[in-house]
């Protein structure tokens, strides 16, 4: 059998489909790299917004016409396969394998009964599943848990992945152990709400940890590098923080989505903490790591968001000063209870915001980015870039690099780098050595092939 994957969404189902892919290999599959190669074809599917639905209706109507044409088995698995609306357009666009995020290793018994429609539910076992370390590369998601106990009323997840299921931390280290053997250099930590960690439906797990000791725990593996997300503002510690800043692997970079700067939108959210309580948190990150680059999202448009809250929004960001964001405009999904009870905002307004917002975004990336220029970084290259002669990774702080390749920095790996130039989305830098003197650039470096012959390319 010949299998491909497409996958939609976020980091989680990143990990699930190579989680996925691990088991196909197991069963003999050959993963190819398109659809006109494959004979099954599997789509992990996202549903928390409506953009990534119609991204998976469009495709299935080409994989049904490509079915007319061939022996061709298609399989939906992921988040909007657990919902009544993906069951709806499974059926219109004739999927043949059905897979809820809890039944990912159940792929194998769904293959052999590929004639019947599946609809298969959450199971714990997934936890006790260690897939194979990816092959060749130095970044890697680890989840520690799954679902989430928490009802934000814009939110599909606690519908798609059910409760909170935390893994048991010897099944974290183990896999943590296959990575690093793999020569895994940074690890990002996976759940829907990991500040939530060992705390299932609101009580403490007998022999778990909590969640900023879970991060001292794989600091002390010797992983160079540790991430982690989705953070839920209501579940964050003051010893999350310290653990953040007591553990040198914990990488300075923190994603604490917000949705919104207003009180009374919050709470229409169910949220379950105040403008006040975020800023608080804000506060003991950069208690405990000064240097701390800060992410959050925001949801523009919620439904009952008048300028007033909107203008609240804006002064948060104002006040809190992030160097990054991830903004949408409020997508009501079918199934949440902001979709059963409450009014949508026309969406012209909505986008008329959400540009406003943007504009705001920008200049505090700048601006922030702008501290960095001179400084030295460590900076995980993950191969080559866009153009010819150069390399390109991330920060520590989670920032874009862009290097031209120099004698001893030819591929991947962990190197430092002096930044040399910011915009507000990338950073530009030379690779340095041991001595903190440049090393010299390969002969086929070409600075404009990456638009750095003037400065004002840059902007």
């Amino acid at each position: 059998m010949k299998a491909h994957m497409i996958t939609y969404g976020c980091q989680m189902n990143e990990y699930d489909s190579h989680l996925v892919q691990s088991q196909l290999v197991s069963l003999g599959a050959d993963m190819v790299d398109s659809v006109d190669q494959a004979d099954f074809v599997l789509i992990n599917t996202c549903a928390v917004r409506g953009k990534p639905v119609d991204k998976v209706r469009s495709v299935l109507g080409q994989l049904r016409k490509e079915k007319a044409t061939r022996r061709l088995v298609i399989g939906m698995m992921g988040c909007l396969a657990q919902l009544e609306e993906g069951q709806q357009i499974a059926r219109k666009f004739e999927v043949d394998i059905l897979l809820g995020p809890g039944s990912l290793l159940d792929i194998g018994a769904a293959l052999e009964s590929s004639e019947r429609f599946w609809g298969l539910n959450f199971k714990d076992e997934l936890h006790d599943h260690i897939p194979p370390p990816p092959v060749g590369k130095l970044q890697a998601h680890l989840t520690i848990m799954r679902g989430c106990d928490h009802h934000c009323t814009y939110c599909i997840v606690p519908t798609t992945r059910g409760p909170q299921v935390s893994r048991h931390p010897d099944q974290i280290l183990r896999e943590l152990d296959t990575l690093l053997e793999a020569g895994v250099k940074e690890v990002t930590l996976l759940g829907q709400n990991v500040n939530a960690y060992g705390f299932d439906t609101g009580a403490k797990l007998a022999g778990y940890p909590s969640f900023a000791e879970l991060l001292r725990m794989v600091g002390a593996s010797g992983i160079p590098r540790i991430k982690f997300t989705t953070s839920h503002p209501m579940n964050f510690t003051e010893d999350v923080a310290a653990a953040m800043g007591q553990t040198p692997a914990v990488c300075e970079f923190v994603h604490l989505p917000v949705q919104s700067g207003s009180d009374r939108v919050l709470r229409r959210m169910a949220r379950e903490y105040s403008r006040e309580k975020y800023l608080t948190h804000i506060a003991q990150i950069r208690t405990h790591m000064p240097d701390a680059v800060l992410a959050t999202d925001i949801i523009v448009g919620f439904p009952g968001e008048t300028e007033e809250d909107f203008q609240d929004t804006l002064s948060l960001y104002d006040e809190v000063g992030y160097d990054s964001a991830y903004m949408f405009i409020y997508s009501p999904r079918p199934g949440t209870p902001s979709y059963r009870h409450f009014q949508d905002l026309p969406r012209e307004l909505k986008t008329e915001r959400l540009q406003r917002l943007i504009v705001k975004q920008k200049e505090w990336s700048a601006r922030r980015n702008a501290r960095f220029q001179g400084t030295v970084q460590e900076v995980l290259l993950r191969g080559d870039a866009y153009s010819a002669g150069h390399l390109e990774g991330h920060t520590r702080g989670n920032h874009p690099v862009v290097v031209p390749k120099a004698h001893g920095a030819e591929s991947a790996g962990l190197y430092r780098a002096r930044i040399t130039a910011t915009t507000p989305h990338m950073f530009y830098g030379e690779l340095i050595g041991a001595d903190g003197q440049a090393l010299s650039v390969l002969p086929n470096f070409e600075p404009e092939a990456a638009g750095l012959s003037s400065p004002l390319a840059m902007l």
